[in-house]
C-alpha cells in the first residue's frame, strides 16, 4: 500500500495527515478553514485519494499559516507513499470546466520542485477565505513533494468555480501520475535512473 503518516509540529500549526494514494477519495478534514476543507475534499474525490488532515493552527490571526503548513505536510506525505516511484506513470495532466470556468493542471513527479501559477481570481475573497492563499498552498506542495506543477485558470468569472476547477484538475492530474504503468514494472520513469535527487 502506498501510505503515508506526517505529523508536523510548529509554534504556529500542528498538523497530522494521512494519506493512500490507491484509496476510494475518502476525505476528512478538521483544519479551522471550511474553504480550504472544501477544496481539500476535491483532491481527494477526484484524485482517489483517502485523505485525513487533522490542524490547529493561530487562524486567530488569520488563515496564512494554517493553509501553507498543509500544503507542506501534504507534499511530505505525497513524497512519503510515493517512495523511489518506480512504475509509476510520472506525468498527469487535467483540464476541468465548471460552468463559465475552466482551468489546466499538469504535473511531473520528477524530484525537482517547480511552481507555475497562472490564475488571476476576479476578486480577493471567496467567503472570508483569502485567495492569494492558494499560491501559497500549492508552494508549499511542490517544494516538499518535489514535483513541477503547472496551473493554468483559463478562464473564469465566479472566484470559487475558479478554485474549485483548479483543485478538480489537481486531483485527476495527480491520480493520472501516481497510477501504475503496467509497461512499466519495475521500471524508473527516467532515464537519469532516478526520480528522488
Amino acid at each position: 500500500m502506498r501510505t503515508a503518516k506526517i505529523t508536523r509540529n510548529t509554534s504556529e500549526t500542528k498538523i497530522q495527515i494521512s494519506l493512500n494514494l490507491d484509496g476510494t477519495g475518502v476525505g476528512r478534514f478538521d483544519t479551522g478553514v471550511p474553504f480550504l476543507e472544501h477544496m481539500l475534499d476535491q483532491i481527494a474525490r477526484h484524485g482517489l485519494i483517502d485523505l485525513d488532515i487533522r490542524c490547529r493552527g493561530d487562524v486567530h490571526i488569520d488563515d496564512h499559516h494554517t493553509v501553507e503548513d498543509i500544503g507542506i505536510a501534504l507534499g511530505q506525505a505525497l513524497k512519503q507513499a510515493l517512495g523511489d516511484k518506480c512504475g509509476i506513470a510520472r506525468y498527469g495532466y487535467s483540464y476541468v470546466p465548471l460552468d463559465e470556468s475552466l482551468s489546466r493542471v499538469v504535473i511531473d513527479l520528477s524530484g525537482r520542485p517547480g511552481l507555475v501559477y497562472n490564475v488571476e481570481f476576479t476578486r480577493a475573497l471567496i467567503g472570508r477565505f483569502d485567495v492569494d492563499l492558494f499560491s501559497e498552498f500549492f508552494h508549499g506542495l511542490v517544494n516538499h513533494a518535489m514535483m513541477t506543477l503547472h496551473i493554468d485558470n483559463l478562464r473564469g468569472v465566479n472566484a470559487h468555480h475558479q478554485a474549485e476547477t483548479i483543485f478538480k484538475a489537481f486531483g485527476r492530474a495527480l491520480r493520472m501520475a501516481v497510477a501504475a504503468d503496467e509497461r512499466m514494472a519495475g521500471v524508473m520513469p527516467s532515464t537519469k535512473g532516478t526520480l528522488t535527487a
